[in-house]
Parts: C-alpha cells; sequence; structure tokens
C-alpha cells in the first residue's frame, strides 16, 4: 500500500484586513482562499484539487464576529459554528445556533466557518436552509474596498457568482424576535451529514411562515405556497393558535412540493415514487410538521 501526500501549495498569504485579503486574491487569480478548510482539506486530501496558492483568512477579526445594524444582524463570514453555537448567539439568532450545533464532532464545529458553508455551497450544509428561511443577505467585499449585497438564495441557486477577487465579507440576518426552529435527520445517531433538514422561522410581524428544506437538493428548497396556505390557519391574535390537523397537512404539503409525485408513463399510467425516494419524503414531512409545532408552541 502506498500513500501520496498532497502537493503542497507554492504560496500562502496571510492578510489581516479583508481588504488585504482581496487584494491578494487580486494579484494570484489561481490563490484559494481558506478560513476553517474543513471542506478545502477534503479536497486536497482526496487529490479533487491542487492549490497553487493559499490566502488564508484566519487572521482577520473584523469577520470574527457581529454586530448589531438596523434591526439586522451582521454577521462576519469568519465566525465559527462553535462561536455560532454559544448561548448569547442562540438568543440573537437561535436556528443558526441550532445549525451550528448540529454541524458535526467539535473539531468541526471549532474549524468551519459560516462563510465557508456559504460558498463551499454543499447541498448538506447546515446553515444553509436556515439562511434561506430567514432570507438571509451577503456583503460581499471586492478590490478597490468595493462592497455589494446580493440575497443568499442567489448565490445558491447560481443567479449571482462571486466575482474575481472577490470574498463573502457578512451575513446581513433580519432580527425577527420570534421563534425559529432548526431540525435534521441525519440517518444516525448524533452528528452526522443531513439526509434531510429543515429550518422554520416565524415573522409575527408580517404574519408569515418561512420554510426552506435542506440536503434533497442541490440548494434549499422555499414551498412558497405551503408557507402562506399555513400562515393564514395560524391565529396571530391568540397566541399563535393552530388546529392539529394543520400540523400534519402542512408537513405533507411542504414535503410534497419539495418531493413531487412523478408525471405519467408513456402509456399513461401512474408512475410510483421509488421506495427510497417515499421514505425521505416522509422524513421531510415529518421535520416540517415537528418544527412548525415547536414554532408555534
Amino acid at each position: 500500500m502506498t500513500t501520496h501526500a498532497p502537493q503542497a501549495a507554492q504560496s500562502v498569504t496571510l492578510p489581516t484586513t479583508l481588504d488585504e485579503a482581496v487584494a491578494a486574491l487580486a494579484a494570484m487569480p489561481a490563490a484559494v482562499p481558506v478560513a476553517g478548510g474543513t471542506d478545502l482539506m477534503a479536497a486536497v486530501n482526496s487529490g479533487q484539487l491542487r492549490p497553487a496558492a493559499l490566502v488564508g483568512l484566519g487572521r482577520i477579526s473584523e469577520i470574527r464576529g457581529w454586530q448589531y445594524l438596523d434591526g439586522h444582524a451582521l454577521l462576519g463570514a469568519g465566525l465559527t459554528h462553535a462561536r455560532m453555537g454559544r448561548p448569547d448567539f442562540a438568543a440573537l439568532i437561535p436556528a443558526l445556533a441550532a445549525s451550528a450545533r448540529a454541524a458535526g464532532p467539535p473539531q468541526i464545529r471549532n474549524a468551519g466557518t459560516l462563510g465557508g458553508n456559504i460558498a463551499s455551497a454543499s447541498p448538506t450544509g447546515d446553515a444553509l436552509p436556515v439562511l434561506a428561511a430567514l432570507e438571509a443577505t451577503l456583503i460581499i467585499a471586492g478590490p478597490g474596498g468595493a462592497r455589494r449585497e446580493i440575497p443568499v438564495s442567489h448565490l445558491l441557486a447560481g443567479m449571482e457568482m462571486l466575482r474575481a477577487g472577490e470574498l463573502i465579507g457578512f451575513v446581513r440576518v433580519p432580527l425577527l424576535h420570534a421563534p425559529q426552529v432548526f431540525l435534521k435527520a441525519t440517518g444516525r445517531t448524533g452528528p452526522g451529514r443531513a439526509l434531510a433538514s429543515v429550518a422554520l422561522v416565524l415573522d409575527p410581524a408580517r404574519r408569515g411562515v418561512r420554510c426552506a428544506v435542506g440536503a434533497i437538493a442541490p440548494m434549499p428548497l422555499r414551498p412558497l405556497e405551503a408557507e402562506e396556505w399555513v400562515a393564514r390557519l395560524i391565529d396571530w391574535d391568540n397566541n399563535r393558535a393552530i388546529v392539529p390537523e394543520a400540523l400534519s397537512a402542512f408537513g405533507e404539503y411542504v414535503a410534497a412540493a419539495c418531493i413531487p409525485d412523478p408525471g405519467p408513463a408513456e402509456d399513461g399510467s401512474a408512475q410510483q415514487l421509488p421506495p427510497a425516494v417515499l421514505h425521505l419524503r416522509r422524513t421531510v414531512a415529518a421535520l416540517a410538521r415537528r418544527a412548525l409545532g415547536r414554532a408555534l408552541s
């Protein structure tokens, strides 16, 4: 048995400000930014990636915390899952804290970052459905001190992409001051990669429900019609009461929207979902039902 060590990067740059990092990336188009490195090193070790240069983001203090801004939380892209899982952050954005605590074992939570979770855009990224349900926006840092803002859903859907020399600097999240829930199914006991996940947030000011389903598609899915339907059934003026039957119906509505029945076969006969897909749809329904029940309890 032989072991092939990954090829070392030609150079490593360690900027201390966001603009310095952007300048380094602009000067070295082949360079790869790295923060926690949980996804990058897995790609290097498997031989899928051989970076010619690295721009380390770990010394940029401005992106490792958060601040309040006009009813929003401005989260630095360098926030680790471990930091987001702490009680003070959980009081701010409960669903994002729950997703951070579920991100994996301690070594992953201590290293992995919010910005890395977004930039790698893995379908099983736990933070992604939460950010989609919260309708978060990204503040992108570009050359020459430029900043632009895009919805996180646009980046995840490929509607807008990071340009050469750009970095995710911050994530702007609205503070709803209302119940939020994140649940995921892993198929195993303890932390693991999600088979399906659901993020659900209430927006009492707009009398709305926002839900996003993760891990079952390349990007988080928003069942908009199911959101609108169940929001009309909630008694917002009476402790957000809802009839129990509506919880189950909501779960089924979400699951059917995200994993629809197949169309008819060429001969016109009805087709059935494969057993594994049918099980996944039932899992999504259960997660959505439980998430709404917890948010309203």
